[in-house]
């Protein structure tokens, strides 16, 4: 995927995005290092790393007939509704545009929750009620059938069944963008992963993930995640090895590469030096994959400018707890425009080139 296809790959189809991440109701706890409650409350919020995957992706989205820009309606998420599902939850979901979810009713049932439960800096995460994952035969039916690009994070186990789902349906290769669940990245889940890898387009662990993964250092460098990229080149990501390895490294920026060509460095476009800007890093990677999907249907397959996207998208999303904030007529994230964004950060990177 480069610059120079002649076609895109997403032309002929009805979403340029659809997520098999499972939607969720996040709770909150907070206490210090030493287990007492700190006081802080904060109310029931939007979650789930689908949700925040369609919402990094939305964010290139500009209502102007005059330039191209990924609509909301090219985008998808099925969201699963229990008898206690919020109204006002639904009604913050639709802001961000009706046809972007697909809502399935569970009667009787608990929508899927969840508890972050945070002591002092850790914080773990652990389902409340769950209901069922989702599977690419749950897309039939719906517009989101057939998308040209599919997201989901989950174990490696997982990644097969969906992969093996995908093959079952004829006409449709998207390009598939994994992200491995964080707790299930231990050298233990190695072999699984390297069954799958072949059935992948884009891989995309964090860097801690990455480096568990293969039983390496655990303090991330650009050198150890270099390494960490190429050995999972080695492996065989994508058919006949065509794909490619994106490692999200937080402040040190992204690092993405394919068996053929160099691996480039993009910055996260906030730093530890911008003070104030970074407030939750909750849901940023899911944000940069999302960013990734829109960026490579705006720039026409062009996987090393998608990363620039996905980097301004994640930026977004760590400015608050929560989703970032979007205007009446969606040009404006957080009061910000992701185009300047993207602009200032590809101007970045071609001064240091420089």
């Amino acid at each position: 995927m480069s610059k120079a296809d002649e076609s895109s790959p997403w032309e002929g189809y009805s979403r340029s995005l659809v997520t098999l991440g499972k939607f969720i109701i996040d709770e909150f706890t907070f206490e210090d290092e030493d287990g007492r409650p700190t006081g802080r409350t904060m109310d029931p919020q939007i979650g789930g790393g689908g949700t925040y995957a369609v919402i990094g992706a939305h964010a290139w989205w500009r209502d102007d007939l005059l330039l191209f820009r990924l609509p909301a309606n090219r985008l998808g998420m099925i969201v699963d509704k229990g008898d206690d599902f919020p109204t006002s939850i639904e009604q913050d979901l639709l802001h961000y545009g009706s046809d972007m979810w697909h809502f399935r009713v569970y009667p009787d049932c608990q929508t899927t929750r969840a508890i972050n439960a945070y002591r002092g800096e850790h914080r773990s995460f652990e389902y409340k009620s769950s209901l069922p994952q989702l599977r690419p035969k749950d897309l039939k039916g719906t517009a989101f059938a057939k998308a040209s690009a599919l997201h989901f994070v989950c174990s490696a186990a997982r990644a097969l069944a969906i992969t093996a789902q995908i093959k079952q349906e004829q006409g449709w290769n998207p390009v598939t963008i994994y992200e491995p669940i964080d707790y299930r990245c231990v050298p233990e889940e190695l072999p699984e992963l390297k069954r799958v890898l072949n059935s992948i387009l884009i891989l995309s662990p964090n860097a801690r993930e990455a480096l568990s993964l293969l039983s390496l250092p655990l303090t991330p460098t650009k050198a150890l995640i270099e390494e960490a990229a190429a050995e999972f080149l080695s492996f065989g990501v994508g058919v006949d090895g065509n794909g490619w390895v994106v490692i999200r490294s937080g402040e040190l920026g992204a690092y993405v590469k394919n068996r053929v060509q160099d691996g480039i460095w993009v910055d996260a476009f906030w730093t530890s030096d911008d003070e104030g800007k970074v407030v939750d890093v909750t849901g940023a990677g899911n944000g940069f994959l999302g960013g990734l999907a829109a960026g490579l249907a705006l720039s026409n397959g062009d996987l090393y400018k998608a990363v620039f996207y996905a980097s301004i998208s994640a930026s977004f999303i760590i400015e608050q707890g929560g989703l970032p904030r979007m205007s009446t007529d969606s040009t404006m994230w957080n009061g910000d425009n992701p185009y300047d964004r993207l602009e200032k950060l590809l101007k970045r990177h071609e001064d240091r080139k420089n």
